[in-house]
This record gives structure tokens, sequence and C-alpha cells, in this order.
């Protein structure tokens, strides 16, 4: 099978950086179901298919968004402490997380053929321990996660912080994540942005934030990769 060459803006990646929850593990519904325990202990309704949107932004940003359309405002902290105990919960309770499919494959081969790449998401650190063991890799990932940075998706911070990281001008890597969120944030580093349909939005969705290409699954990045002799077919 032969993968998108030809992408305009798409050249070959000098790094990669991945979103975790949803694109590289399966936490998305557990990410929903505690946000959902977490609202409900400070009495706001909170409807899933609405979480399900908001998957991969800001947890202060979805604190405020969802209690905004429950009719309650919340300040700057009281949102802090939502988001902290959604965070609690999902720690509990993300006990035998899952790699989405060629996740571990793609992540190995990148590391083998000895291409940068790093982790940017918005989670607290506490909240990504699970799901990297999960991935089962030879070595412990770089992670950029919401600590690093004063303002996490759909701000550019975390991206602009990765690419830093790896010493790659942002323009010059690929970001590879699921939510609408992650390619806002993409666009907005000018850093090409692949969108893929395994947790928390659709590929129209996903197009329309700004992804400069959707794909079927993570199988389509590690064939991309091979075609351009990046990595070994």
């Amino acid at each position: 099978m032969r993968y998108p060459t030809g992408i305009p803006g798409l050249a070959a990646p000098r790094a990669l950086l991945f979103d975790l929850d949803g694109t590289l593990v399966d936490t998305v519904a557990l990410r929903v179901e505690t946000w959902i325990a977490a609202f409900t202990e400070v009495g706001i309704r909170a409807d899933a298919a609405e979480l399900g949107g908001l998957m991969g932004a800001d947890g202060k940003r979805v604190a405020k968004e969802i209690a905004e359309r429950d009719g309650r405002a919340l300040s700057d902290h009281r949102a802090e402490l939502v988001d902290r105990r959604a965070g609690e919960l999902f720690g509990e309770r993300n006990a035998q997380p899952r790699p989405l499919p060629f996740a571990r494959e793609l992540l190995l081969a990148v590391t083998r053929a000895r291409i940068p790449w790093a982790i940017a998401t918005s989670s607290q650190p506490a909240q990504t321990s699970g799901s990297v063991a999960a991935l089962e890799l030879d070595l412990p990932p770089r992670i950029v996660d919401a600590s690093h940075v004063t303002h996490a998706k759909p701000a550019p911070d975390l991206l602009l912080a990765g690419a830093e990281q790896l010493g790659v001008p942002a323009r010059d890597c690929w970001y590879v994540g699921d939510a609408t969120w992650d390619m806002i944030a993409a666009r907005s580093a000018m850093m090409p942005g692949i969108g893929v349909p395994s947790g928390a939005t659709d590929a129209q969705t996903l197009r329309s934030a700004g992804a400069l290409l959707v794909v079927d699954d993570l199988s389509h990045v590690l064939g991309m990769l091979r075609d351009r002799g990046l990595v070994p077919a």
C-alpha cells in the first residue's frame, strides 16, 4: 500500500510529536468518565457527548466550559480544583490502559531510526505514567506536559516547547493527534498536523480544525515515514 507523499506542506519530518490520550493509548472514554465523576462531586451536570468534544483541551478550560453550560461560573481556582480532581480519579482508575493499534510499532520504528520524537499532552505528569507504561517502550520517552507551560492546548505552547526540546524548528515537525485542540495547536505553532480519528472526534471535525492530513490509524503514519525512506520497510 502507498501512502500520501505529495500533500502540500507535508515535507518529510525531522522530528515528531504525539498526543497521548486517544492518539497513542485508548483512554478517552475513561477521561470522560472521570470528568463526569469530578463534576458530580461538586454538583455540576456534565454530558458525555459534550465532554468528548472537549477532551485534549486545557483542563481548566474544560471545567469552566462545562460549568458554564450548566449555568455555573467557576473561578480559576475552582476550575483548577475540578481539573485536579478529574486527574486524580483518572490516575486511580487508569489501571489497564490499552495502546491504540500500531502505536507501539510506530514509536519503536521511529526510535530505532533515530528520528527525534516526544509526547506533547495537556495532562499533568501524574496522569501520564500508566498510559506511557502501557506502550512498553524500551526507554522512557520525552514528555512535554501541562507542568511545562502556562497554557496547554489549544494554545501552541506545548508543541513549541516540544520542538524546542527536540532541537528542531516547529515547521519541521509533524504533530499527530486525535482532537480538535491538537489540530488548532498545531496550526498555531505552524506545525503540520496529522489527525487520527481514534479518540475524541471524527475525521471531518479534524479537517475543519486545521489538520493538514487525516489518516485512518497510525499505520498510515508509519507507512508515510517508510515511503520517505525515514524508517526501514
